[in-house]
């Protein structure tokens, strides 16, 4: 368990490193990044951007993320019982929800869908959930409207995330008594697509999948509910010393019969998904005495409650299951809120809660990068009851909105970039195609564009079509000697708009000395010689593959910059060519 407890301080420094710069308060507020994270396993599914994505809650007919001018990547709703015909307003097929999902698109948006339609179901609440799941009619029923669902999201014929029944499958794992094998109605409801899975639970979670793949809705993307309650305790905010690695293999154990785990069907769940807490923490503080804080230290133990330990639970989980996750249903409160109802009828009415903070406030790109690290690539926030925060009011400190303010600065400078293929020891990444043409500043394919070098280490740079990220070229910087020691390759007098992150291209062959990659800006005379820069350990590099690194310039960088470059440290003797291709921003 060393390894666990040591975990965030290793994030931190393969985020920051001990040669990064340290970003004003102004600065971590106002711009997004685009940073190599720790090695995660699984791929970003297909049909999903490779970055860190921002969500909202959005009910239909509404226009606030649009007219918001932030580029929101996902929006999101709950589909209940009664949406298949829009709660009796339309026919029985579905057109409610594929009207829903079209509205997103025609706004730029990603649909995602909470569907949460089992608790409506006849037969009792979520005490009754087994019960339900073991009836032939009330599971015919269900798997009709789903399938449904499935076909009216193939007509769309874009990605569209489908969240499948929060707290479900963890009540499931309860009410079953931690046993896939326990009854359930699943070929039993005479559903011909559902002929051949067994009368279980574990067919019950293949159900899903059976449906999608028998409708051919290739383009959804499932994720399966997974809760830190589903074990023995409440592992995020209660059971905080129970040691998390024997419980996440639990419920792991459990939900790989459900479809984490090869099987019939031939595919498994896309992503895993879960709500970190459906409430401002300030809200279970007043009405039910509960203690739902997240300590937000970078310091804090993994046996406490905080952003720590969820971010370790979420780690395990994605190795132990090689899929990345999805947090939706975050809290919007922040510390400026009153602690009162929230009628939207006047600011910062609403409960207080930190982790809308956390994740965008001043330390917020660090934790953004320790949380990818931990296999998440959606951060969807909503409230889940109606007191709760919005986004429609959560005015801050300085009077603006906090989450179009502050997340609509990180979208609009970027975002995050994330591995999009897996990258553990002993993987290979999916190759991600290059464009045919390099649109980049900085695309070397007619020269070296200006850029030159710096060190011992160095011997040449040249424009070489032996290697390109895009296009047909990159430029190629060749490396030999018997030193140790620093060298660079930069372009004097780029132009780069201040705040924005700077992406670079690296190709790093196998077997290399090179022990690190520094991106940096430095500013001239009138900006003090100032210069910023992300160290990057090549320990998180992947070799003979392309990487993607990068650095941000200061939101008060005096321009045009005296420096834009790249550093490479070396320990030993060797030769080789190391490339950089497509700089960005």
């Amino acid at each position: 368990m060393k390894y666990n407890l040591l975990l965030p301080a290793l994030l931190a420094i393969v985020a920051c490193g001990p040669g990064t710069a340290e970003r004003s308060e102004a600065e971590s507020l106002s711009t997004g990044e685009a940073a190599l994270v720790a090695p995660v396993a699984g791929s970003v599914p297909t049909g999903l951007p490779p970055q860190l994505l921002v969500g909202l809650f959005e009910d239909a007919g509404q226009s606030w993320m649009k007219n918001s001018g932030v580029p929101w990547n996902v929006r999101y709703r709950y589909f209940v019982k009664g949406w298949i015909d829009n709660w009796g307003w339309g026919p029985t097929e579905g057109k409610w929800g594929l009207d829903y999902m079209r509205e997103c698109d025609a706004q730029g948006f990603i649909p995602a869908i909470q569907y949460y339609q089992l608790n409506d179901e006849p037969g009792g609440g979520e005490a009754q959930l087994l019960s339900k799941v073991q009836n032939a009619t009330t599971m015919r029923s269900y798997f009709s409207d789903f399938k449904v669902l499935m076909q009216r999201a193939k007509e769309f014929g874009k990605p569209v995330l489908v969240m499948v029944e929060a707290d479900g499958f963890g009540l499931l794992q309860k009410q079953a008594l931690n046993n896939p094998n326990t009854a359930a109605a699943v070929a039993s409801t005479g559903l011909p697509e559902l002929a051949g899975l067994p009368n279980t639970a574990a067919g019950w979670g293949l159900a899903f999948l059976q449906l999608r793949k028998a409708v051919g809705a290739s383009n959804v993307i499932l994720g399966i509910h997974v809760s830190a309650w589903a074990g023995d305790g409440d592992l995020a905010h209660f059971s905080v010393t129970t040691p998390l690695e024997p419980e996440v293999t639990k419920v792991h154990s459990f939900l790989k019969p459900l479809g984490l785990a090869s099987n019939v069907t031939g595919a498994t769940w896309d992503v895993l998904v879960t709500d970190p807490l459906d409430r401002d923490a300030e809200f279970f503080q007043r009405m039910f005495g509960q203690d739902r804080w997240w300590d937000p230290s970078d310091s804090a133990p993994i046996t406490s409650k905080s952003f720590n330990r969820y971010a370790e639970w979420l780690r395990l989980w994605n190795v132990a299951s090689g899929k990345r996750w999805v947090l939706w249903q975050l809290p919007l409160g922040n510390s400026n809120h009153l602690g009162v109802d929230n009628t939207r009828d006047a600011p910062r009415e609403g409960y207080r809660d930190n982790r809308a903070e956390y994740f965008f406030g001043t330390s917020g790109a660090a934790h953004r990068e320790k949380f990818a690290g931990s296999g998440v690539i959606a951060l969807l926030f909503g409230k889940g009851e109606g007191r709760q925060s919005s986004y429609t009011n959560d005015y801050y400190t300085d009077g603006q909105l906090f989450m179009k303010s502050r997340a609509g600065a990180f979208l609009k400078a970027g975002g995050l970039v994330i591995p999009a293929g897996p990258t553990l020891p002993g993987t290979t990444p999916p190759p991600t195609p290059p464009p045919s043409t390099d649109p980049a500043p900085f695309h070397f394919e007619n020269g070296t564009q200006g850029w030159t070098r710096w060190g011992a280490t160095i011997t040449g740079i040249s424009s070489s079509s032996a290697r390109a990220w895009a296009g047909s070229r990159s430029l190629a910087v060749s490396m030999a000697g018997a030193v140790n020691g620093l060298a660079k390759v930069y372009v004097p007098g780029a132009s780069v708009p201040r705040g924005r992150t700077v992406s670079f291209r690296v190709w790093v062959p196998a077997g290399s000395r090179v022990t690190a990659l520094q991106p940096y800006v430095q500013q001239g005379a009138g900006g003090g010689w100032r210069y910023t820069g992300t160290w990057i350990s090549a320990a998180t590099l992947r070799t003979g593959a392309w990487n993607t690194v990068s650095v941000q310039v200061p939101a008060n960088a005096v321009l045009p910059l005296q420096e834009l470059g790249l550093e490479l440290s070396t320990n030993g003797s060797w030769t080789g060519t190391v490339h950089v291709d497509s700089v960005s921003w």
